[in-house]
Parts: structure tokens; sequence; C-alpha cells
């Protein structure tokens, strides 16, 4: 396995403030910016509100600026 091809199935996630619950198993997660998958141990950003993953800070940055700048409109 390895970081562009997981190998297996899309895990379903909730996430919580500082901590995720595996709600049916697998071995990764999509970013909702870039659309990469991320293994589960990879996991580091993720939005409570949006319920959505991020590959790291530059996509959850891209993101916040995406969502804040459309409440502002």
């Amino acid at each position: 396995m390895n970081k562009h091809d997981p190998g297996g199935p899309e895990a379903k996630v909730h996430y919580g403030d500082n901590e995720i619950t595996i709600l049916r198993q697998g071995t990764h997660v999509r970013c909702a910016v870039t659309g990469e998958p991320i293994t589960l141990d990879a996991l580091r950003y993720w939005s409570v509100d949006l319920q959505e993953a991020y590959r790291g800070p530059a996509e959850a940055t891209a993101r916040w600026k995406q969502t804040h700048a459309e409440k502002k409109s």
C-alpha cells in the first residue's frame, strides 16, 4: 500500500473535536479539497463543522478561506 493507492474500501468517519469515530471500516478517507485518499493513520486535519477531511494544513486552510469568504458574501 502507498499513499496514492490505499488498496481498500473508503471508510465512513465522524469527525469530532479531538478524535474520529469510524462508522464504517475502511483504509482511507478522501480529502475534501483535492479528492486524494488519506490513510486513516495519516489523517490529522479535518473540520468538525463540515465533517470533511483534509490531506494537510494547506488544504485545510484553503477550505477555511473558501467557507469564510462565502459567509461574508
